[in-house]
């Protein structure tokens, strides 16, 4: 798809990944709306960058994520292009005493639930556009999970399969919507810092990568590592989505 002059919303855009996924689609002249917790933060990153705009909300409650709807549908009905880039992640052990129920309530609402309802309600936006994509990322998680962040993967797990079956969906309803899965390895970001996101690569690099994907159609972007870990892996699955969802 066309890269440039879109309008844009990337959630989580204030900073990381976000911050570099709003800035590469803004270099390249498309309108963009970052969405983030933070005021503070949000008027921050959007002041380093031309033509971009922010809308604080907090996208795991459901009163923010109708407001930012609103918002979107008065101000922005061109909407092109949906990120799903927000995340919540807590680091810790499973075990007695982890607690890991109510870690994994608070970071499925946002890494899982909001990704589904902002899609939900903001599809009737982007089907009125002759072009337009959803981005969902996830990370090399969503293949294999890791230890220190057992529910973070378990949510990006859900994000991958829901992703799989939303492109499946629109593709059989020929909808001008292409459906994109960005899946990041480690990067080195404030947000990964707990887990050696020092030793990760660059924020940079990912945003690029998800402008290549696009531009070439390629519906999951694997960025770095991941694609060596699907080749050795999951080279198989997307194959066997398809034949298990054909009709018998």
């Amino acid at each position: 798809m066309n890269t440039t002059g879109k309008t844009v919303l990337v959630t989580g855009g204030g900073s990381g990944i976000g911050f570099q996924i709003a800035k590469a689609f803004s270099d390249k002249g498309n309108k963009v709306l970052i969405v983030g917790r933070s005021k503070e933060r949000l008027h921050e990153a959007a002041s380093k960058l031309k033509n971009v705009d922010y809308f604080p909300a907090d996208i795991s409650k459901e009163k923010d994520i109708d407001s930012l709807v609103a918002h979107v549908t008065k101000n922005y009905p061109a909407l092109d292009v949906l990120v799903n880039n927000a995340a919540n992640t807590t680091v810790y052990t499973v075990g007695v005493g982890a607690g890991a129920l109510d870690k994994a309530k608070e970071e499925i609402a946002t890494n899982y639930f909001a990704a589904v309802n902002l899609i939900e309600k903001l599809l009737p936006v982007l089907e009125k556009q002759p072009e337009a994509a959803i981005v969902n990322v996830t990370a090399i998680l969503a293949l294999a999970p890791a230890i220190p962040m057992p529910t973070h993967s378990a949510s990006k797990a859900a994000l991958h399969s829901y992703t799989q079956v939303l492109r499946l969906t629109l593709e059989k309803q020929n909808s001008s919507v292409k459906v994109f899965e960005l899946m990041p390895p480690l990067t080195n970001t404030e947000f990964s810092k707990a887990i050696g996101g020092a030793n990760g690569i660059a924020a940079e690099v990912v945003a690029q990568e998800l402008l290549h994907g696009l531009e070439n159609n390629i519906p999951e972007i694997r960025v770095g590592r991941v694609e060596g870990f699907y080749q050795l892996f999951f080279a198989g699955s997307e194959k066997a989505v398809v034949a298990l969802n054909q009709p018998q």
